[in-house]
């Protein structure tokens, strides 16, 4: 018998039809010599400080740093049955081999390793490695199982950096909320981005802009222009000089210029696009994209790179088959697909670029959330546009001359629409809002032409500052950070991976140093204040991309983890050594933060103001860590989250009456006490029913 493990409940469904596993038990599936259970996302991860020492449980300066001997690991409170069960099936006597199909990537083979080690399991595993759901994949996948070995040093980069983020995040939280006495959050990679949003939102805040003048000078019809004048006096000498003077064509210059088709997406770039044409955010488009990969819709979405391997040719023909016979958005277009152009294994690594399957069809497009389907038609596009002529344009440049200055006009004209009709087809048939670029009309003239009595304008303009980041341009910051800092054959990462920048950008938001404000991504006061007490290696990119690409190496066994471990301690060490104090006036730099606020409650273990968060219901003593989570999933199940006035009745009588809960057993709504129960570790909640009449 062979265990399989996935990472998700419905992977494993998947998983378990093809391999003919139907016997449905609590917690896995069974048959055909297979058990087919999952992980639920990550069931066992690094303890807190405190369960290192007991006096972690304060925060006080003098315990810092904090870097464990020997790192410890705990079974998350809700999955404990889960791990559980898969712990029980590791020990079953008639289980001989595990399979490890967990998603295909850093994250996922540390989920599936922890759980292995945590369960004490030292029977042999194998590793599923797959980049579609599609049935005739997982039967591959199947067929060609790799050992495990090939990727231990995949998960010795995933347990550095778990272990890294720990330790600057823990030592660097606790050592700024100390000594600014709020709770302050530190991230290898979040304190960074955020530092990049900061940064931008200085330089328009401090951006003075200028007056500048272009003169126009009218030629038969034809403007052609002298730009950017920033002297007053000097752009009205100039048009005077030419005003009502005689104009000839100095040159015209012809040139053909070719747009290559886009490359297939990665991830950062599907996400970029997404927030671009539909305004979604990262962590929305990775959603909609993991929802579209379980659906056997789309390849595998957290990948980095944007080609296919060099033996997909065939079915990239396949699915471009399928996408013609699914939409009709490329009009009356027709081309013969260059597949060859997006194939190149020399830059796939784990995974290939993001690509529909030949499950695509019409009717599977009607049980597709909105979302899903203005995603899945995205990437579609996309591989029609990679695989499409180049678009090829002719671009003319004339340079008239008038009492020796000279004016320019530039003109375009078309010669080759390629793969730009795909993408005006596609953004009709979504109506989708984006700046579409300046239209620029084909010039006519001859070198030597002459105009008479040639008219000169001037027009005001002023400098722009640099504009707000959204969703896209802070994906692409976040990927080209640090990036001049290294040598030109560096593999670089910049910050975070394609896997783990839209959690990042989401963490911020949450923690109220990042706000959404329509697409534009902007700092909280909370953001600035914080980016200004912190000493440049805590929010530097060039450190973090540097740490990322490590990483890396270590995955590609070509740097040491334990020299990686080193650096990060040292970093740790050494920020908390020249960080031990700061002036008084400083201290107060955050209490405006928590000036004006209002008091939801007294906190139940230590009698403290209980404040509102983004998330949360949270106290005001920072070693105090009473908070109610505004959802969970005992309230979700029932389609409810706590609010403020819930909060408030919780905080005073311990309970709150609630109308309207559902219950997904009996599919209908019922009423009743929610009840708080603190264990003084964790706060959890119970309902208890009004009584009825007569009992």
């Amino acid at each position: 018998m062979r265990l399989v493990i996935a990472e998700k409940p419905s992977v494993a469904q998947s998983i378990a039809k093809v391999i003919g596993a139907y016997d449905r038990k609590d917690g896995y599936v069974e048959g055909s010599g297979y058990i087919v259970s999952w992980c639920v996302g990550h069931l066992v991860g690094l303890a807190q400080a405190d369960a290192y020492d007991e006096k972690y449980k304060k925060w006080n300066y003098a315990d810092l740093p904090i870097v464990p001997d020997a790192w410890k690991y705990v079974v998350g409170q809700s999955t404990k049955k889960q791990f559980s069960i898969l712990k029980e099936l590791m020990k079953r006597e008639d289980v001989t081999e595990l399979i490890e199909a967990t998603d295909a990537g850093r994250e996922g083979e540390l989920i599936f390793r922890l759980v292995y080690e945590k369960a004490g399991c030292k029977k042999p595993f194998r590793r599923l490695w797959i980049s579609s759901m599609e049935d005739e994949a997982i039967r591959d996948g199947f067929r060609n199982l790799r050992t495990s070995a090939d990727y231990d040093s995949l998960y010795e980069a995933a347990v550095c950096r778990s272990q890294a983020d720990w330790l600057v995040g823990i030592n660097g939280t606790r050592l700024f909320s100390t000594l600014y006495d709020s709770k302050l959050t530190v991230g290898r990679v979040q304190t960074p981005t955020l530092a990049l949003v900061v940064d931008r939102a200085r330089q328009i805040d401090g951006f003075e802009k200028q007056k500048y003048f272009n003169i126009h000078l009218d030629c038969e019809g034809m403007d052609v222009v002298m730009d950017k004048i920033f002297d007053p006096a000097e752009a009205e000498k100039i048009r005077s000089t030419c005003d009502k003077k005689s104009a000839t064509v100095k040159d015209v210059i012809s040139e053909k210029k070719t747009v290559n088709a886009p490359k297939l997406y990665d991830l950062t770039t599907l996400q970029r696009e997404a927030n671009r044409v539909f305004g979604y955010t990262a962590q929305k488009t990775l959603d909609y994209t993991q929802s579209l990969y379980e659906k056997k819709l789309v390849t595998y979405p957290r990948t980095d790179s944007q080609f296919l391997s060099d033996e997909m040719g065939d079915t990239a023909r396949s699915v471009i088959d399928a996408i013609f016979s699914t939409y009709d958005f490329m009009g009356s277009v027709m081309y013969n697909p260059a597949v060859d152009k997006v194939l190149n294994s020399k830059k796939v690594t784990d995974h290939h670029a993001i690509i529909p399957t030949v499950q695509l069809a019409k009717d599977k497009l009607n049980d597709l959330s909105e979302g899903e389907r203005n995603t899945l038609l995205l990437i579609a596009q996309r591989l029609l546009c990679a695989t499409a002529l180049p678009h090829v344009y002719g671009e003319t440049t004339v340079i008239v001359e008038s009492n020796g200055y000279e004016f320019f006009a530039k003109g375009k004209s078309i010669v080759q629409m390629g793969w730009k009709s795909f993408e005006e087809n596609f953004r009709a048939s979504v109506k989708a809002k984006v700046a579409k670029e300046a239209v620029e009309k084909n010039v006519d003239a001859t070198k030597g032409q002459a105009y008479t009595n040639a008219s000169a304008t001037v027009s005001e303009h002023f400098t722009a500052p640099p504009k707000p980041y959204t969703e896209d341009t802070l994906l692409s910051a976040m990927e080209k950070a640090g990036n001049e800092d290294f040598d030109d054959d560096t593999e670089k990462k910049g910050l975070g991976t394609p896997a783990t920048r839209a959690s990042i950008i989401e963490k911020l938001v949450a923690n109220g140093y990042l706000e959404r404000k329509g697409k534009q991504v902007l700092p909280t006061d909370a953001g600035k204040n914080l980016i200004a007490v912190l000493p440049d290696n805590v929010k530097s990119a060039k450190l973090t991309a540097d740490w990322e690409n490590i990483l890396m190496q270590i995955e590609r066994k070509s740097a040491d983890a334990d020299d990686f471990m080193r650096d990060i301690t040292d970093m740790v060490t050494h920020l908390v050594k020249d960080n031990a104090s700061v002036f008084e006036t400083e201290r107060e730099r955050f209490a405006t933060s928590r000036l004006g606020r209002d008091v939801i409650g007294k906190c139940p273990r230590c009698g403290s103001p209980i404040y509102e968060g983004q998330k949360n219901f949270y106290c005001s003593d920072k070693d105090c860590h009473f908070s109610i989570w505004k959802e969970s999933k005992f309230l979700t199940s029932m389609k409810k989250k706590v609010t403020k006035a819930m909060a408030a009745s919780l905080l005073k009588d311990g309970r709150v009456f609630v109308k309207g809960l559902y219950s997904q057993k009996k599919d209908k709504e019922f009423d009743a006490y929610l009840v708080l129960d603190d264990t003084g570790e964790y706060v959890n909640f119970k309902l208890e029913f009004p009584k009825k009449k007569g009992d």
